[in-house]
């Protein structure tokens, strides 16, 4: 019996012994682990599953990092490896990645090991210093922690990797930067047709308006698009339309509100009345944008004028209109004109350290787009722009670039409106010695009413809020803290969380926020769907009429009545109504030399000279009518609208981009340009989380329990546990007895 009880114990063992072998091969080729934090940070998100999934050409990704580095660098590591395993795990063929032996020579490596550090080198990535202990010693010790991307001929870097803060957010972007543009025309299921549209009558009207060069349009357009073709993977179709009668014309305007020149006989020249449609279509299944290949602009004195498009920067145009229709466009249109804030640049960068830079709003940009300065006065905004950013303007504008902005929202370019209700103006420099501050002036650029039409405004006045920055004064001016009532800091409930790229930013802080209100009745009207994005708290007020921001001067009310919650910033959603609907089109007008402002103030001289030499040199220009493309309602589009640009300059945001404020920006135009999954990746990594403010009561509770309740409960514990083993042993006593 005993023989058979330790040869069946042993049996056991070996079973044992072979179960877990068999689970330990089964878990190294089954992977599969469950993430069990809120936020999913050690998870793929949806946008990076996307992106290494539709791969259509080998990516590569080389990463070299150092073995046996010390704590947290090693927990890097092995989170890279991780996710760059989870990252194969939803890819497809085209992904791969290898790590790469750098030991440090000191060690006695291989020479295979040098020669990866040298092609770590020729990559770019560079050792950097980390601290490490040894021995109770602290020491220095040079390390490679960087990767490389490489897609056909072109590489991105990553040099150094010393933190998992946002990494999957800068593996995932990198990713879609190289990808995108391959592997979206590789993999297009339709062709994008570029048609050209011109009557053939307009020739005939072309000396007319001054443009003979418009013979040469057709072939210049078709080599453009041959050229275009063979960089973009011969995705390209090319149509020459050539429409002659109203049947003809009348469909494209309703379609594509195409330009079109209506003119009389003029017998002078053996013209007989007509009418021609002139532009460029780029389409792609549904979608379509229109190319103004005819600009007209109105001349003080001189009268119309027309010009063509130039030819030079037509490859870019029908490239940036291609890249926005598939879904691959980065640029992002930013007002340069009209007194808006400055980007960063070198003239900027010798300025003081005032905190009015954008220097990090445009960095964080760069990251993942390209701001493109949009000069109203000079330029139209392009048509291939998904957003445009208007912050601060302070020059007012005239009602040709309204109409501008109103068309480009009409055409699907989503508005991001970071606006002030007061222009800052510094005292003169005597007035210093005095410690006079800056005075306020209320803004009216017109752009305030173009907005009023949506159905959203600011209104002028600042809004103060208790729950604020506190400033911490040195010993010298009394110690303690100073509240600064002109910068609101957000509560976490005060924030719409609901909203995609709104969640997990938990708190925000402004600076010279004004409130801002929407008009429900137009709302409703036009079924525009307006979302509350931040506000302050219920300890706030307003400061209107005379502003002074010295902190000094300002007290909350003693009225309880003045205190409430004010809206910051809002997003609209919806089909707007163009502002210009039911209104005469304006024309653009063109600044005249000093020489021709001088004919102006004198109309019966130069003036009409000038004038009558214009007519008797082409008597026939002004029978041309030319109708400007005008969209009355537009597609469905977006408007950020914020009551303060101090939320894009440095003071605000920090230059890693990991703070709230820095999360709130990015996310928010991330929303504008149709990029929600990149706005949630980013948001899953904040690591900001406030604790939840607790009434005086609840906090005296918690302690007491602490102090009393902790040791109450162990007590009745530890009696009842001796109690029931009273009974028990009374129980035992009872049965022996028996």
């Amino acid at each position: 019996m005993k023989g058979n009880f330790q040869a069946d114990k042993y049996i056991k063992f070996l079973i044992y012994a072979v179960v877990i072998v068999l689970i330990n091969f089964a878990g190294k080729s089954l992977f599969f682990r469950t993430d069990l934090t809120k936020n999913k940070i050690y998870s793929l998100s949806d946008a990076s599953k996307a992106a290494v999934s539709k791969l259509a050409e080998p990516l590569t990704i080389n990463v070299f990092f150092t073995e046996n580095l010390p704590a947290p660098h090693n927990s890097t590591k092995r989170y890279l490896m991780d996710l760059l395993e989870e990252y194969a795990l939803h890819a497809n063929k085209y992904f791969n990645y290898r790590f790469y032996d750098v030991s440090p020579q000191e060690e006695g490596v291989s020479d295979k090991a040098i020669e990866n550090r040298k092609l770590a080198e020729n990559y770019g990535i560079q050792p950097v210093e980390i601290r490490m202990i040894e021995k109770d010693e602290m020491k220095f010790k040079k390390a490679y922690m960087g990767l490389v991307m490489i897609q056909g001929d072109i590489i991105e870097q990553i040099p150094a990797i010393t933190s998992t803060d946002g990494l999957e957010y800068k593996l995932t972007t990198t990713i879609q930067k190289l990808n995108n543009k391959i592997s979206i025309l590789a993999s297009l299921p339709q062709k994008v047709n570029i048609t050209f549209i011109m009557s053939s009558a307009i020739k005939n009207v072309a000396p007319v308006i001054g443009i003979n060069e418009i013979s040469q349009l057709p072939e210049t357009i078709k080599s453009t698009v041959e050229k275009l073709n063979t960089a973009n993977y011969g995705q390209l179709t090319y149509k020459y339309t050539d429409p002659e009668t109203d049947d003809e014309i009348n469909p494209l305007i309703e379609k594509y509100n195409i330009r079109v020149l209506q003119w009389p006989d003029i017998p002078e020249r053996n013209i007989t009345a007509g009418r021609g449609a002139i532009g460029l279509i780029v389409e792609y299944k549904n979608e379509n944008a229109y190319v103004q290949l005819l600009n007209v602009m109105r001349i003080p004195i001189i009268g119309t004028r027309y010009e063509l498009i130039n030819t030079d920067d037509l490859e870019d145009i029908i490239n940036e209109n291609i890249e926005t229709l598939i879904g691959i466009n980065e640029s992002v249109g930013y007002l340069a004109d009209h007194g808006t804030l400055e980007l960063g640049g070198p003239s900027m960068m010798m300025q003081s350290q005032n905190g009015d830079q954008l220097q990090n709003f445009q960095a964080l940009m760069n990251e993942n787009y390209t701001l493109k300065p949009v000069n109203l006065k000079d330029d139209r905004i392009p048509e291939s722009l998904n957003c445009l950013i208007i912050a601060q303007p302070t020059e007012e504008f005239s009602d040709y670039e309204l109409y501008q902005i109103d068309q480009a929202l009409m055409r699907g370019t989503n508005l991001a409106v970071f606006t002030d209700a007061f222009k800052e103006v510094q005292p003169p420099r005597q007035q210093f010695q005095f410690n006079m501050g800056p005075s306020y002036q209320p803004l009216n650029t017109g752009l305030e009413k173009l907005l009023a039409h949506y159905g959203v405004q600011a209104k002028p006045s600042f809004v103060m809020d208790e729950n604020c920055f506190k400033q911490t004064m040195p010993p010298q001016a009394g110690g303690g803290e100073r509240p600064i009532y002109f910068a609101p800091m957000i509560k976490n409930e005060n924030i719409n969380n609901d909203l995609g790229f709104m969640q997990n930013i938990k708190g925000l802080i402004t600076l010279n926020i004004s409130p801002v209100s929407i008009d429900n009745e137009i709302l409703k009207k036009n079924n525009i769907i307006a979302y509350p994005l931040v506000s302050s708290s219920d300890e706030s007020w307003e400061m209107t009429g005379q502003i002074n921001l010295n902190p000094l001067f300002i007290q909350p009310p003693k009225e309880k009545d003045k205190f409430k919650s004010y809206s910051l910033a809002y997003l609209l959603e919806g089909k707007f109504p163009s502002y210009f609907n039911g209104k005469d089109i304006p024309q653009k007008v063109v600044e005249t030399p000093e020489e021709s402002k001088t004919d102006m103030e004198n109309p019966d001289d130069k003036a009409l000279e000038k004038k009558e030499a214009v007519e008797k040199e082409n008597p026939d220009l002004a029978k041309i009518e030319s109708k400007e493309s005008f969209i009355p309602t537009g597609k469905p589009g977006k408007i950020a609208f914020v009551g303060s640009s101090a939320m894009l300059k440095d003071n605000l945001l920090d230059a890693e981009g990991r703070s709230p404020n820095a999360a709130f920006i990015l996310n928010l135009i991330d929303d504008l340009n149709g990029r929600d999954d990149i706005a949630a990746m980013r948001s899953k990594i904040q690591q900001f989380n406030p604790l939840e403010e607790t009434e005086v009561i609840t906090k005296n509770i918690i302690k007491l329990f602490n102090i009393i309740g902790l040791p109450i409960i162990i007590v009745i514990f530890g009696l009842f546990t001796w109690w029931r083993r009273s009974v028990r042993r009374k129980n035992i006593q009872l049965l022996f007895q028996k």
